[in-house]
């Protein structure tokens, strides 16, 4: 089964593109270096995604990040730090990535940011506990092997209180991990394009946030829609969404904040090939806290014989 869906997925077995997650705009810095600390607040983000459902050894990755504003230096600097383990198989990806981006002033309310990544790759092959139609296959080492290479991301990105946008591209050096100098694990070069809004409903109570994502590698293309209704009251909010991809999946999605925590739950459910009860479950869960400090009235003090 592991072999099948090797063939099926739009990659090779010895090539890689980047994990598409289904709750992208919780995500933003994953795709985009240049949105770390942009919008003036402490962004923590989990994930964990559990794809093709049902069958052994199916892809599950794990995510967490965290990126803020560097206020010590200027409010125009943002840094983030995250980490990704991902598994399909007999095979595994880490990375770790450190984050900065400079943003300025563009517009009444907008910030536009240019950002840059730098990660260390990790790519290891273990064949133990996989079954080969040819135990001896030359194309897969007999025992686990595994390699590290230098990776780099950049990106623009604009944030105002209302939408944002931002494109980038991950593995800008089309990184090759060397294992044993026999066996090699290409990463693509891989380009994004994202944006999204906030669109407020007459009922003071309600909004939308349409949000889209196209990523490619100008080989392979993948475009993303969603759109959720979000309901918030009191410092909670709850949301109800669903995204589109064509020829490839529809995705339900249900989550709240409560006064800064977020939890949501996705469900992709392929329509093409894989079938409905064998999508991909993926669960994010993450903080947010405003840490903007030079709004004006922030910090302000009274003296208490004038309260």
């Amino acid at each position: 089964m592991l072999l099948w869906l090797l063939l099926w997925l739009p990659v090779g077995s010895m090539a890689q593109n980047d994990v598409q997650f289904a709750d992208y705009t919780r995500l933003k810095s994953y795709y985009n270096p240049a949105s770390s600390g942009t919008d003036g607040k402490l962004n923590v983000a989990g994930a964990y995604a559990m794809q093709f459902a049902g069958y052994d050894n199916a892809p599950a990755t794990m995510y967490i990040g965290a990126d803020l504003p560097v206020y010590f230096l200027s409010p125009r600097h943002g840094a983030g730090i995250s980490l990704l383990s991902d598994k399909f198989g007999m095979f595994s990806t880490q990375k770790i990535a450190l984050q900065y981006a400079y943003n300025f002033k563009l517009g009444q309310k907008g910030r536009l940011a240019i950002g840059v990544q730098a990660a260390m790759l990790t790519e290891k092959i273990d064949p133990n506990n996989i079954k080969l139609e040819e135990q001896n296959d030359p194309a897969f080492p007999s025992s686990e092997v595994n390699g590290n290479h230098a990776d780099f991301a950049a990106g623009l990105f604009y944030y105002h209180p209302r939408w944002w946008a931002g494109v980038s591209s991950q593995h800008l050096l089309a990184p090759t991990i060397q294992m044993q100098d026999k066996y090699e694990y290409a990463f693509d070069r891989m380009y994004y394009l994202m944006g999204g809004c906030n669109i407020r409903l007459k009922n003071s109570l309600l909004s939308l946030q349409p949000s889209f994502m196209v990523m490619t590698d100008l080989t392979e293309w993948r475009e993303d829609v969603q759109c959720k209704l979000t309901y918030e009251y009191e410092g909670r909010s709850f949301y109800a969404g669903v995204g589109y991809s064509p020829d490839i999946s529809t995705t339900f999605m249900v989550g709240g904040n409560f006064h800064g925590v977020c939890l949501g739950y996705s469900y992709q459910m392929y329509t093409s090939g894989i079938g409905m009860l064998n999508g991909s479950h993926e669960i994010t869960i993450g903080y947010q806290a405003d840490l903007d400090l030079f709004k004006k009235g922030r910090n302000r003090h009274k003296s208490v014989r004038f309260l």
